[in-house]
């Protein structure tokens, strides 16, 4: 398939950034955090397995959801891997060894690194993946592309019990020493881990936008303008660039913390809000962290009716199942959402790092947006309001309480670069991901 002229140059820009991601985390100089200690890995034993609990438990890979066949509809969940350093065993010679989850795809080609670093002439072998043949227990992962059965290339099977720790190290979610002959590796399915990646809002959160109205989540585009706040915590008018993460149709249940104020702020479990564990006045005070560790007590930053920015105590934190999932990301990396601060980053606990690292995404979308507004039919900038200061101002409204003002929203499908179908989390998001695991300190991502 030919490569759209626009993706060509945002590719090979993303590729040079993430280079220099992995560059200033892993290289000389203070960089982002503090280098992690190698550790020394401990091989696994013969019938052991991590976690210790069964495969089917929701604190593993969770339960076998049915056979899926080339003739069924869920057969395009399924991605062929074409990584050359992972030898395929392909004994059907029908290449149904290549096909697998997107998870699970992206924990095999984080191992088939591992392997390569840890045993430099070796590469990583698969023996058994998708099963379309019938071959195993009825309940078995095989059948959905979600698990793997794993060797070395040269089969020798003293090295089994550290390629099964470094599976486990590469994300799989349950790995298993099965057989003098093999690891088994599998993975959940993909629906229940996307919001582990994406960290969304529901579609029905509200933001404010320009002219101190309010806006669904569901109905926000890219080119909108909505409150955030700076560094410093001072209110300001960000655009929404693109969306990280867009399913209107997903049902998810989301975390809602309630605060004495009366707002009730609902999102994912791993998505970052500022938060601080007492009632501090100076706003830069409010770290980051995920939502799922915010505790009734602790004090979350909202906008007042005075227009300020102000400290809010947590009374209660509940839980509610909602339709859509939303992850806007904004050119200054917040957003209030049900009148509460939060960032647009979600899964890694350091929202300057996350910042940082989509700061490319975030000026080639702003590049876009700016050329779309020169292009004619277009009247002027109005859309590029981001240095003026948030303003509590009356809309001027229609009968039925919308805006008068012209619309200047982007097209959506112009303004985020291809790379994913809808209701996936974005490709750059989805890449930061991956090289993320393989340099960061684990501790730093939602688990």
């Amino acid at each position: 398939m030919a490569t759209s002229p626009r993706l060509g140059p945002l590719a090979a820009c993303a590729c040079a950034w993430l280079l220099l991601l992995l560059a200033h985390a892993c290289g000389p100089g203070p960089g982002y955090g503090t280098r992690p200690r190698a550790r020394r890995l401990v091989p696994m034993k013969y019938k052991q397995y991590a976690p210790q609990i069964s495969e089917g438990n929701l604190g593993a890979s969770g339960r076998a959801e049915g056979k899926i066949t080339r003739d069924s509809e869920r057969f395009r969940e399924l991605v062929p891997n074409y990584n050359i350093h992972v030898v395929f065993k392909d004994e059907e010679h029908t290449q149904a060894d290549r096909f697998m989850t997107r998870r699970c795809k992206d924990c095999l080609d984080r191992l088939a690194l591992a392997v390569m670093l840890q045993w430099p002439n070796t590469r990583l072998r698969v023996t058994e993946a998708w099963d379309e043949d019938g071959n195993h227990p009825p309940d078995s992962l095989h059948y959905e592309g979600r698990a793997v059965d794993i060797t070395t290339s040269d089969r020798n099977t003293s090295k089994y019990g550290l390629l099964a720790q470094l599976a486990v190290e590469a994300g799989f979610d349950w790995v298993y020493y099965e057989s003098k002959h093999h690891i088994h590796c599998s993975v959940k399915a993909d629906h229940s881990v996307a919001l582990e990646r994406g960290g969304c809002f529901p579609g029905s959160a509200q933001v404010h936008v320009a002219g101190g109205g309010r806006k669904s989540m569901s109905s926000l585009k890219p080119g909108d303008t909505v409150l955030a706040a700076t560094e410093s915590g001072r209110p300001v008018l960000s655009q929404v660039l693109l969306f990280l993460h867009q399913d209107r149709e997903r049902t998810a249940t989301f975390l809602v913390l309630g605060t004495e104020d009366g707002q009730r702020l609902a999102l994912s479990r791993n998505h970052l809000v500022f938060r601080s564990t007492r009632h501090e006045k100076h706003l830069t005070a409010y770290q980051a962290c995920f939502a799922a560790r915010v505790k009734r007590g602790d004090y979350v930053l909202t906008h007042g009716t005075n227009g300020r920015v102000q400290p809010s105590r947590i009374a209660s934190v509940t839980q509610e199942e909602r339709r859509g999932v939303y992850a806007p990301l904004t050119e200054h990396g917040t957003l209030f959402v049900d009148g509460v601060l939060a960032s647009s980053y979600a899964t890694v606990e350091d929202h300057g790092l996350a910042h940082w690292a989509f700061g490319l995404l975030r000026y080639v979308s702003s590049l876009t947006q700016l050329f779309q507004a020169l292009s004619p039919g277009e009247e002027h900038l109005g859309r590029y309001t981001s240095n003026r200061t948030w303003r509590n101002e009356t809309p001027n409204t229609s009968g039925d309480g919308r805006s008068k003002r012209p619309s200047h929203h982007c097209n959506q499908t112009a303004v985020e670069p291809r790379g994913g179908r809808a209701g996936q989390v974005h490709w750059y998001a989805r890449a930061l991901y991956v090289l993320g695991r393989i340099v960061l300190d684990p501790q730093k991502f939602y688990s």
